[in-house]
């Protein structure tokens, strides 16, 4: 059946909810832990463990799912995913003790997410698009942010109103309700169902030669397993450049809430600082990802991490001066342009390793980044524990953020391909990848 638009598009809104659901349903923790802690009044370190579990267990099958995509495709990843994410929120209400919250929310939530998560969706969607690539994973990420300013607070009320068992087994069959039927739709990527990357029409033998995008012929035509990945210097940059990159996210977001209370500003301000990030993220990460296909993958990741890195100067000034400029510039750095991260980085690792095996060492490099993502708000709180102050954190942090940049400028995605705003760098072929 013939649609009026381009398939690509669809999987962009299937990608679109299953972020705003996925990625919430795990976000959604905080709001059961007050609820959790007063009933059972364990200790807060156990029960926020089975949250930071759910993160080790993340890191530890991101690899798996990633070589899952490449043999089964993106139905099987996300369908098992439902399964694994519903099914640990239906069973954590019947939790009595500490290990069953961990099994549920921990290993359950904890690896369905990295399926219907960021990792899972940059396995499959950048296939669908060359020259778009940037716009369209930016506007399915941004579900994420939709998903925060409506899903949640409809969990909070919930909260309230019925308890956390009743919105937790709520949230269970929202997942397998709405994301279980519309990810039968997705599909690996358009050649499977005979169309072309951004929905263009087959070459005739009449038609002008198109451009295509890759520079370096000699790299793209090499047949990119794990193992061949793992021997280049490209690899490790582009690991240590997302193991940074989330060190430096989840550094701010775990511990911007403690310290703006601490220097003096209200809850209020602190809660609404928070929430506004998050929504700021989702024009952020559009307009970013729209610009990365005009200037390259490159320069949208170092104008991501300028923008963690004048948080954090913004986060030191605050100590010295806590006024609420301050605030709002720490607030529109980090949500309009360090969010953007998310809407290049699978882009980042296929303009370089495209091939069938670009799961696997998406996957892999993954795990590096899941590994900064745990690694940020532990090294901060420790940092502040050694100095009983978060200036010297948040100057590592400051620090970590370049570093981040230079890594993927090392690792060079537009020598390899060029981006459709680049085009001109890349020699005029038959064929392009």
């Amino acid at each position: 059946m013939r649609l009026p638009f381009f398939y690509g598009w669809l999987i962009v809104v299937v990608t679109f909810v299953t972020m705003a659901i996925g990625v919430n349903a795990r976000t959604a923790f905080s709001l059961f832990f007050p609820p959790i802690i007063s009933e059972f009044g364990w200790d807060r370190g156990v029960t926020a463990g089975a949250f930071s579990f759910g993160f080790v267990v993340s890191g530890g099958v991101s690899p798996l799912i990633g070589r899952m995509m490449d043999r089964l495709g993106p139905r099987a990843v996300m369908e098992l995913g439902v399964a694994l994410m519903g099914g640990g929120l239906l069973l954590a209400p019947l939790t009595t003790q500490p290990w069953h919250l961990y099994l549920t929310i921990g290993v359950l939530v904890g690896a369905g997410s990295v399926c219907l998560g960021y990792s899972g969706q940059s396995l499959f969607l950048p296939n669908w698009f060359i020259r778009r690539r940037g716009l369209a994973m930016g506007l399915a990420f941004a579900g994420v942010g939709i998903g925060s300013v409506t899903l949640l607070p409809w969990v909070q009320h919930m909260i309230e109103q019925t308890g956390w068992r009743t919105a937790c087994t709520a949230m269970g069959i929202l997942v397998f309700a709405v994301l279980a039927p519309i990810n039968l739709l997705l599909r690996k990527r358009p050649e499977d169902i005979g169309l072309l990357p951004d929905g263009d029409a087959a070459p005739s033998a009449t038609s002008a030669a198109p451009r295509s995008n890759v520079v370096d012929p000699v790299w793209a035509a090499t047949d990119w397993t794990l193992r061949r990945a793992l021997r280049t210097a490209r690899f490790w940059w582009i690991a240590l450049g997302y193991f940074c990159g989330l060190y430096v996210w989840y550094a701010v977001q775990v511990h911007q809430t403690k310290f703006l209370l601490d220097i003096g500003f209200s809850a209020n301000v602190a809660v609404w600082a928070l929430g506004v990030v998050s929504l700021l993220g989702i024009p952020g990460q559009i307009w970013l990802g729209h610009l990365s296909d005009r200037i390259g993958r490159e320069w949208i990741w170092a104008i991501s991490c300028a923008g963690f890195a004048i948080c954090f100067a913004a986060l030191i000034a605050l100590k010295f001066a806590p006024v609420l400029p301050l605030v709002y510039l720490m607030i529109f750095t980090q949500g309009v342009l360090g969010y953007g991260l998310t809407s290049i980085m699978g882009a980042v690792v296929l303009e370089i390793f495209q091939g069938k095996h670009y799961g696997s060492i998406f996957g892999t490099i993954m795990l590096a980044a899941l590994a900064g993502g745990a690694a940020g708000p532990w090294a901060t709180g420790l940092l502040y524990d050694l100095s009983g102050s978060y200036t010297s954190a948040f100057a590592i942090g400051i620090a970590i953020s370049i570093l981040s940049a230079v890594a993927i400028w090392q690792a060079s995605p537009g020598k390899v391909r060029a981006v459709a705003g680049q085009m001109h760098k890349a020699p005029i072929k038959r064929d392009q990848a």
